[in-house]
């Protein structure tokens, strides 16, 4: 895939580092949680964007299980450039491919962004998990507890994406 400034390829072993470093900006660790399981995030597979120069420009991790697969990270260095969109591309170009019928994310209750550009890219919400950010908590100490816009963050939001 190609955007006007970058160009989207499997992620190589020579970007693992980066992609931990990229994962540690939401937290200090090299795993993410999610409806209260430890996903050690840099371990997974998935697509980075490279710029022209070969600039690493953004990260989508992506945790394949059977038929649904988990979009785990994803991160754009600049916003607004249609990184993070030809990254959700790639995932779901690649999950649909391997046979998977859903790809899922979950995301917290403060992360308006978030919320509004997954849904504008086809996702729906499927399931609040009320109260689980306290489970998250227990497992990754560094989450906060106001998010964006002083929200308090007390649930998980989960998003799916129907395919084939």
């Amino acid at each position: 895939m190609t955007g006007a400034a970058f160009t989207v390829r499997p992620l190589e072993s020579g970007d693992r580092a980066w992609a931990l470093d990229m994962v540690r900006g939401w937290g200090d660790t090299d795993y993410m949680v999610s409806r209260g399981r430890v996903i050690p995030a840099t371990a997974l597979p998935g697509f980075c964007a490279v710029s022209p120069d070969g600039e690493r420009v953004g990260v989508a991790l992506y945790e394949p299980a059977g038929r649904e697969w988990q979009l785990v990270v994803l991160e754009a260095v600049e916003r607004f450039t249609g990184i993070g969109t030809a990254l959700v591309a790639a995932v779901r170009a690649a999950a649909a491919s391997a046979g998977c019928h859903r790809l899922w994310l979950v995301t917290t209750n403060d992360n308006l962004d978030a919320l509004r550009f997954y849904q504008r890219r086809g996702f729906e919400v499927a399931a609040v998990h009320r109260d689980l950010r306290e489970v998250a908590r227990r497992l990754k100490p560094s989450i906060s507890l106001v998010g964006e816009f002083g929200i308090p963050i007390v649930s998980e939001i989960e998003l799916e994406m129907r395919l084939g």
